[in-house]
């Protein structure tokens, strides 16, 4: 499956069902009391964190994710049926970002956000039965479900993160260890996405590795394949730095590297590595050992430094134990932080009891999310329906501002895309 690692998509919540304004009616009795039913809410959408996902692929050509809708309430105080919840499974690793600002950061298997909430539904004429009001002659309209169109991408979640240049024998590394199976060549830019591999280092000890496509100075800035890759390096716990033994100056190779990492984000050159001089088959072991004391130069005392060969296997196993090592000790770093921060969840939508009221041409316009709300389930058509409305605005301090800014008779109330006379 081609990797797909960013898409938009159309989210849809669904919409409340309407509640059912209905009578009893029964032999002899010409008209019995209401019994209308309440209707059932709309599904939400939730975003599921899968280890069993590794691609956006899918939403390239289902670009619209949308939950069922609540059904109508029925005759008989009958309740609508409430619709299941869309429960949409993304790659561990996705972030949902709504209008540039993250709204669903999903770092654990298993961990779910709701990006859209469904319509609550109507409640029948029945809901609204009291001594005061024996038979209520009007229903809610169901609620509308959240709708937006979302962003979503992955920032891979790999334990180690092979960087190098192009060539520097990351493919071939991961070909090795673990059950991926890259496209290998000798020629730049062979990896052209990154490829995940599982790496089994001993019983009970796997790590997943991705191999980030290579990098040229500049990529930062977004030259090459740089800019579109840097991204999925930025939350791997460790990073497997690859330098090519036939590089004509293997110091100057890891610095350009470094800097990139740096250039796109500080904490990235702060992360956990290891070096790897690659390729040493065939070499002598003066050559290797000088080509190790020149990286020495410019790689940090306490970084390990090692040299392997993918082609002979030498230094593999070494290679392996220290890895695994450094991976458990960041492993529980980040469960640590994601204990002491709490797991990223979306940020759902403010329910404000706020609202405003400004002066237009033929009346008065009413905003705020709760009174809007109440608006968008009222029946216009029924007039008890906007009886009950102007209750509402009555209690919440409304119609009382309304007169303070000096309203007239047949002038209009307009909250959202209804209005009435006053």
């Amino acid at each position: 499956m081609h990797f797909i690692d960013s898409v938009t998509i159309d989210v849809i919540a669904g919409d409340g069902g309407d509640g059912k304004l209905s009578f009893r009616h029964e032999k002899f009795i010409d008209k019995g009391g209401p019994d209308g039913g309440d209707a059932g809410h709309g599904g939400d959408v939730i975003l599921a964190a899968s280890r069993n996902e590794n691609t956006l692929a899918v939403f390239r050509y289902q670009k619209e994710v949308k939950a069922e809708s609540g059904q109508p309430g029925g005759k008989s105080r009958k309740h609508g049926r409430t619709a299941p919840n869309l429960i949409v499974s993304v790659p561990v690793g996705t972030v949902a970002t709504l209008d540039g600002e993250i709204v669903a950061d999903l770092v654990v298997d298993g961990q779910q956000a709701v990006i859209a909430k469904g319509g609550k539904g109507g409640f029948g004429n029945a809901h609204f039965l009291s001594s005061t009001r024996q038979a209520p002659n009007f229903a809610e309209k169901g609620e509308k479900g959240e709708r937006f169109t979302m962003q979503l991408e992955i920032k891979m979640i790999a334990d180690v993160g092979l960087v190098g240049m192009p060539n520097a024998g990351k493919s071939t590394l991961l070909s090795r260890i673990s059950n991926a199976r890259p496209e290998i060549a000798d020629y730049p830019f062979t990896t052209i996405t990154p490829n995940l591999g599982v790496v089994d280092i001993d019983k009970g000890t796997s790590v997943l590795m991705a191999d980030i496509p290579g990098l040229i100075e500049g990529a930062a800035e977004g030259k090459g394949l740089g800019h579109d890759f840097l991204k999925h390096v930025e939350r791997t716990a460790v990073i497997l730095h690859l330098v090519d033994a036939y590089q004509e100056d293997v110091a100057k190779t890891y610095t350009t590297i470094k800097e990139e990492l740096k250039a796109y984000q500080p904490q990235l050159a702060k992360r956990p590595e290891i070096v790897l001089l690659t390729k040493i088959e065939g070499l002598d072991k003066e050559i290797v050992d000088d080509l190790l004391k020149q990286l020495r130069t410019v790689v940090p005392a306490r970084t390990k430094l090692m040299a392997i060969s993918s082609q002979s296997g030498e230094g593999l196993k070494e290679m392996l134990f220290t890895l695994k090592t450094a991976v458990e000790k960041a492993r529980a770093k980040v469960e640590k932080e994601i204990e002491a921060t709490g797991v990223p969840v979306i940020k759902l939508t403010d329910v404000s009891q706020q609202w405003k009221i400004e002066k237009v041409e033929d009346g008065f316009k009413v905003t705020g999310h709760r009174i809007e709300k109440f608006a968008a389930r009222t029946d216009f058509e029924n007039e008890q329906g906007v009886r009950r409305l102007r209750d509402i605005m009555k209690k919440m301090g409304i119609m009382h501002e309304l007169s303070r800014k000096k309203i007239e008779a047949g002038q209009n109330i307009h909250i959202g895309p209804n209005s009435f006379e006053y």
